[in-house]
């Protein structure tokens, strides 16, 4: 079996100075995931049908067009979930018609928790730290156009690898 993933990676300069940040608060997981918004968390699928997994996604991207995002302040899902993240201001509906979509044939899913587009910054930690993220990064502010979304593969070793990019129509 393998483990994927599907997400809109952020672009340059954002990704590496956000993963950088999740690093500097400790979170040594950081390095291997790379700055994203999830649309299918980790899920397992077998080798055999990775193939019909790449022509599902080919199909979606077909049929989805490019849109902007905007990313600006902090979130939490605490205390549900000892996370703080990156609030997406506007391309919520883009990215919920995209996971929608992905989340079809072969990667029909139910998900944990309803979907909620976001970047997490900070994860797993203690609550202070926690709080010092959710207060430093309030005024983060990025807006970007998504125009292709990827599908990662997990490696022990690696982490999170990019294995196939899909551009939106």
């Amino acid at each position: 079996m393998l483990t994927i993933g599907v997400a809109i990676a952020l672009p340059e300069p954002w990704a590496t100075d956000l993963q950088e940040y999740r690093v500097d608060l400790g979170d040594d997981t950081a390095y291997s995931i790379p700055t994203h918004i999830t649309l299918i968390p980790p899920t397992e699928v077998s080798e055999e049908g990775l193939d019909e997994v790449v022509a599902h996604l080919g199909r979606v991207a077909a049929g989805q067009s490019a849109f902007r995002i905007h990313l600006r302040g902090t979130g939490t899902f605490r205390p549900v979930s000892p996370v703080v993240f990156v609030a997406v201001a506007d391309g919520i509906a883009g990215c919920e018609q995209l996971a929608i979509q992905v989340r079809t044939g072969p990667l029909t899913m139910q998900l944990d928790f309803p979907f909620h587009p976001h970047v997490t910054i900070a994860h797993h930690l203690d609550d202070a730290t926690l709080d010092r993220a959710y207060e430093e990064l309030a005024t983060f502010d990025c807006a970007f156009i998504a125009s292709e979304f990827h599908l990662y593969l997990h490696s022990d070793s690696e982490g999170w690898v990019p294995s196939r990019t899909f551009t939106l129509a």
